[in-house]
C-alpha cells in the first residue's frame, strides 16, 4: 500500500516533470518556416516550378559574401563563400523552400546520398499516385523503382516512390488518400497536407 507521503512525492515529481518538458519547447515554436536547398539555383527553380507545381513568390534576396570572417561565424562556411540569389518557393499547403547557391572554396558539388551522413530527401504528398508517376515518366524524370505500398503497421495506406531531380538530388511522392493506420488509434497525429487548417 502506498503511503500519502509516498503519494506526494510522486505528485511533485509528475509535476515537475510535466513543467521539465514545457521548459524544454522551443518557446513560440509554430511550425517549419522554410526548407533550404542548395543547387544550381535557377535549374532547381525551373523544376520546382513547371514540374513539381511549387510557386515562384515574389522574394529574392542575394548575392551575399563578406570580406571578414561574417560567412564563417553566421553560417558555418568558408569565409570566402559567397550565396548567389535566394528564390523562395511555395509548395502546396508544405513548407516553403529556399533555393539558392553557394560557391566556395574546396565545396564539394557531389550531392550526398540518402545514406551518407548529411543526406536528405524532400517529399511531396500527392492525392493520386498513379497520375503523379505517369506525370513524372511523360516529363522525362528518372524513377526509381515503382511505388511501395505498407499493408501492415501503422503506415498501412502509405504509398511512396522516390525519384530524382534533375542535379541529382533525391526526392519522393507519397499518397495516403484514407489515411494511415497509426492515425485511427493514435492520438498524436503528424501534420497531414490532406487537411492544411488543422
Amino acid at each position: 500500500m502506498t503511503s500519502p507521503r509516498w503519494k506526494a512525492l510522486a505528485g511533485a515529481c509528475a509535476l515537475a516533470g510535466s513543467a521539465f518538458r514545457r521548459m524544454q519547447v522551443c518557446p513560440g515554436m509554430r511550425g517549419a518556416d522554410h526548407r533550404l536547398h542548395r543547387t544550381q539555383s535557377q535549374e532547381a527553380v525551373d523544376f520546382f516550378v513547371n514540374v513539381i507545381g511549387c510557386e515562384a513568390a515574389n522574394f529574392t534576396l542575394g548575392p551575399f559574401k563578406a570580406d571578414d570572417d561574417w560567412m564563417n561565424v553566421h553560417l558555418n562556411v568558408n569565409p570566402k563563400a559567397e550565396i548567389g540569389k535566394f528564390q523562395f518557393l511555395r509548395c502546396g499547403h508544405g513548407t516553403n523552400l529556399e533555393v539558392f547557391e553557394y560557391s566556395a572554396p574546396e565545396q564539394n558539388r557531389t550531392p550526398p546520398k540518402n545514406s551518407d551522413v548529411g543526406g536528405h530527401h524532400l517529399a511531396f504528398y500527392v492525392d493520386d499516385m498513379n497520375k503523379t508517376v505517369a506525370y513524372l515518366k511523360a516529363n522525362k524524370v528518372k524513377m526509381l523503382g515503382e511505388p511501395s505500398v505498407f499493408k501492415d503497421g501503422p503506415a498501412a495506406g502509405l504509398t511512396w516512390m522516390y525519384f530524382l531531380a534533375p542535379w541529382g538530388m533525391q526526392l519522393e511522392v507519397v499518397s495516403h488518400p484514407k489515411g494511415m493506420a497509426y492515425q485511427k488509434t493514435g492520438k498524436f497525429q503528424l501534420w497531414d497536407p490532406r487537411s492544411p487548417a488543422k
